[in-house]
């Protein structure tokens, strides 16, 4: 059974930037796309970016030009890099396959853009 955990995040003033990690246990990481979404109380939960295999990459609009996404797929780890951080994007950070599978939903992290 593959397990999706994530890590990196906290508390950020505007402007400022993050690095979140997701890190995969099992053999199977490397043929799948995977996915970062986020969920901000009250609200649905939207997909932020995704990365197939080869290396191509999906972002909302809100985030194109700010967030890049990558993968090391030796180290079985996808990153978030998270730069020119708005209150807006204040949200709890989850990796996942892409498209999601509602199984593999971890804890998350929790991401805080305030001044």
């Amino acid at each position: 059974q593959v397990q999706l955990v994530e890590s990196g995040g906290g508390l950020v003033q505007p402007g400022g930037s993050l690095r979140l990690s997701c890190a995969a246990s099992g053999s199977i990481f490397s043929i799948y796309a995977v996915g970062w979404y986020r969920q901000a109380p009250g609200k649905q939960r939207d997909m932020v970016a995704g990365i197939t295999t080869g290396g191509s990459t999906k972002y909302a609009d809100s985030v194109k030009g700010r967030f890049t996404i990558s993968r090391d797929n030796a180290n079985k780890m996808v990153y978030l890099q998270m730069n020119s951080l708005k209150p807006e994007d204040t949200a709890v950070y989850y990796c996942n396959w892409w498209p999601h599978r509602d199984a593999y939903w971890g804890q998350g992290t929790q991401v805080t853009v305030s001044s």
